[in-house]
């Protein structure tokens, strides 16, 4: 059950999440990559606090934060932490095992190892939007399984930011050819 995943604090959980089980109606596929974003971190969406845009992530713990990127592409986020609290786990890159045709379809492409690999690319290959932000994980159309088994983790910088770019709070499967971005 997703339950034991909650409360953890996202630095906890991110590398919890991977070997994770992700389906959005039935597609999806394993966690391969992660990104921890904290509510006292100067990279985090709720550093500033709560405001219309990031509502989501002061939401209930294991929920859906959803949020447009440059004005191009979702993000899909696991609410984590207190209700309150404003902590967030991005989902990176999944390692496509459910729904593949449906994946290739939406993404106009069928080579697996680029249908989920980075935030956007997962986003369209699943088919979340905003429709889905706030909604709970524990309940359709999402299915949240945790791994069975401790894979091997890579840790490193997170991508794409501009503050507290030192922090290692990017998490992977070591080895996996679908992460968005070799591990250093």
């Amino acid at each position: 059950m997703i339950a034991a995943l909650s409360p953890l604090p996202a630095i906890e959980l991110a590398p919890l999440l991977i070997g994770a089980t992700l389906l959005v109606d039935g597609v999806g596929g394993v966690i391969v990559e992660t990104e921890a974003y904290e509510a006292d971190d100067p990279a985090s969406h709720s550093f500033t606090g709560e405001r219309p845009r990031n509502q989501a992530m002061f939401g209930p713990p294991l929920t859906a934060y959803v949020y447009r990127s440059y004005g191009i592409h979702w993000c899909f986020n696991i609410v984590t932490g207190p209700a309150g609290h404003g902590a967030a786990v991005l989902v990176r890159a999944i390692e496509p095992t459910t729904g593949l045709a449906a994946m290739a379809e939406r993404r106009r492409m069928a080579e697996p190892r680029l249908l989920a690999a980075g935030p956007g690319r997962l986003t369209e290959a699943l088919g979340i939007t905003v429709r889905h932000n706030g909604l709970p994980l524990d309940a359709p159309p999402f299915e949240l399984t945790p791994r069975a088994d401790a894979p091997d983790i890579v840790t490193g910088p997170r991508i794409g930011i501009t503050k507290a770019v030192d922090r290692p709070w990017r998490f992977g499967l070591r080895g996996s050819p679908f992460l968005s971005r070799p591990f250093r």
